[in-house]
């Protein structure tokens, strides 16, 4: 989704801190932002948010570009364009006939409304949260069971987050950096700064800037770009 996103002209990046793991942005913070810009329109992920809510908040995100609209998404939508984002990366990931035949759960206890959720996650690799999220705009779950799911796949989420670090410590090595830098930054970007380079629109100072490394760096970056 992020290539096909990417070739339509947008850039799509990964960033979860403000240079270090020592300054991670809390996803309630926000999950994503999106620079509505004619020339060079930018998507921003939150890495930090779990791997299954990317694709929503690209869609999201995607959205706002669309509607030229520069805006930032986090914790609950509090005004008819977040909520309209919303819907239309819903849409997208869980499309509302597939949703048709579900029956009420208004009034069922919270472990079944929990189960159930997690069995349509599982089945359309998407997260929790966007389920019970497209599950409450249908009707088939009340506000009050929204807030209540939510909650527990975020306990659940942060759990299984701090025993991903817990592993991450006890393993030995780890992917190489320019590999992961990549990966955040996107080949987009990374190809665009390697072109102006080789063109000499671009000092290798001022590429270090954009690509958020030293100067050193720059080439042993490019590269390996895919």
């Amino acid at each position: 989704m992020r290539d096909l996103v990417e070739a339509a002209g947008i850039f799509v990046l990964l960033i979860g801190n403000l240079g270090s793991h020592h300054s991670t942005l809390n996803v309630e913070l926000f999950r994503g932002f999106a620079l509505a810009d004619p020339i060079a329109p930018f998507v921003v992920i939150n890495d930090q948010d779990s791997e299954q809510a990317w694709s929503f908040t690209l869609l999201h995100e995607l959205a706002h570009i669309w509607l030229g609209q520069t805006g930032v998404s986090g914790g609950r939508p509090s005004s008819a364009i977040e909520t309209l984002c919303n819907d239309v990366a819903g849409r997208i990931l869980l499309p509302q006939v597939e949703l048709a035949s579900e029956p009420s759960l208004i009034g069922a206890p919270l472990d079944r409304v929990v189960a159930r959720i997690t069995d349509i996650a599982s089945t359309r690799q998407v997260s929790y949260s966007m389920v019970a999220y497209k599950l409450y705009r249908e009707g088939v779950i009340d506000q009050d069971m929204w807030t209540s799911v939510t909650s527990v796949f975020r306990t659940q989420w942060l759990k299984s987050k701090a025993a991903q670090r817990d592993r991450a410590r006890e393993a030995d090595g780890g992917p190489n950096y320019y590999v992961v830098r990549r990966h955040k930054l996107g080949n987009r970007l990374v190809d665009l700064a390697k072109r102006m380079l080789a063109d000499g629109a671009l000092s290798p100072s001022k590429a270090a800037a954009i690509l958020g490394v030293k100067p050193s760096n720059v080439y042993s970056l490019m590269n390996g770009a895919a």
